[in-house]
């Protein structure tokens, strides 16, 4: 059982959403999922935060073009941008489901953000989220004058699979000789496969947002093989090594299965040499940063994330 109670804001959030029935049913097909994500996002969406400019592009891509969403702040301060991998277990979300998130991160780092729509399973299974994610990152470094960013001045970022995507292009652009990336955003990332941590045994029950029982299914869709599942770029926590890899920030949530994979790959960050930093969000839930608007908790880990990128891209 969690040793600490949820945050009452974060309950009436739990509560709310538990009143409708399971956010996610595993017996469903990811199409009727999708469809069931998009409906409660259409029904909860508070007025979005204003921005100096929103530009939706397509770029070239491993198999074709990739949508972008290009989020250019006002006020702009920080010149760099960081590219943003959306969450939903590699099978839901798309670049509306986290345009807030995206609005709210550009405007308080004060630097631009290009947010990408990869390939989703299973249609698509890995490794083309991440081949869509690192061909996105190449292109935005090849690009960082056009987008008003100075060259070498890169960062990643994502919440949940979206985490899991910027780790695996840090990982990527290590492994392949660049581009040079100055800092990694992880919030509450998956990076490792096994399911077989303390948290994700403790939260193996439905009704905190995120199960492991959702995990295995978002796994499954996206995975083919059991080879996949220590590929380190679709767990990055089974990499061999981690050094030389970019500053990071991990933030992570006491409820939620992913909480202790999230933190091991901090520490393995740390004891490579990488510096690393990782805070863990008492009484709140997987998904908490997007549920901001409700929930000061969301608004101190948005700040949080917002101040580290900006010093990264300033650095």
């Amino acid at each position: 059982m969690p040793t600490t109670a949820l945050d009452p804001q974060m309950k009436l959030i739990v509560d709310v959403l538990n009143s409708a029935g399971p956010m996610f049913l595993r017996a469903e097909t990811p199409e009727q999922a999708r469809d069931k994500m998009r409906a409660l996002l259409e029904a909860n969406q508070p007025p979005l935060p204003d921005i100096e400019g929103v530009e939706d592009r397509h770029i070239p891509g491993p198999a074709g073009q990739v949508p972008i969403r290009i989020y250019t702040p006002s006020g702009r301060t920080a010149p760099g941008v960081m590219v943003f991998f959306h969450g939903g277990g590699w099978v839901l979300g798309d670049l509306s489901s986290h345009d807030a998130l995206c609005r709210k991160l550009a405007n308080g780092a004060g630097c631009v953000v290009v947010s990408v729509d990869y390939r989703l399973a299973p249609e698509h299974k890995f490794p083309a989220a991440a081949e869509d994610s690192f061909a996105a990152v190449k292109w935005t470094a090849e690009n960082a004058a056009e987008l008003g960013a100075e060259p070498g001045r890169i960062a990643v970022g994502g919440d949940s699979a979206g985490g899991n995507l910027a780790a695996a292009t840090a990982l990527m652009a290590r492994d392949r000789g660049g581009p040079a990336i100055r800092f990694q955003l992880l919030i509450y990332p998956a990076v490792d496969a096994s399911l077989e941590t303390h948290s994700q045994k403790e939260f193996s029950a439905d009704g905190l947002i995120l199960s492991r029982a959702d995990m295995q299914w978002f796994w499954g869709h996206y995975l083919s093989s059991t080879a996949d599942r220590v590929n380190p770029y679709a767990s990055p926590l089974r990499a061999k090594s981690l050094s030389g890899l970019p500053p990071a920030l991990i933030i992570t949530a006491s409820h939620d299965p992913l909480r202790d994979e999230g933190e091991a790959y901090a520490k393995r960050l740390i004891e490579a040499g990488v510096r690393a930093a990782c805070t863990r969000y008492d009484g709140v839930t997987h998904g908490f940063v997007s549920f901001a608007d409700g929930l000061e908790l969301g608004q101190k880990a948005i700040a949080q994330a917002s101040l580290a990128l900006s010093e990264a891209l300033r650095g």
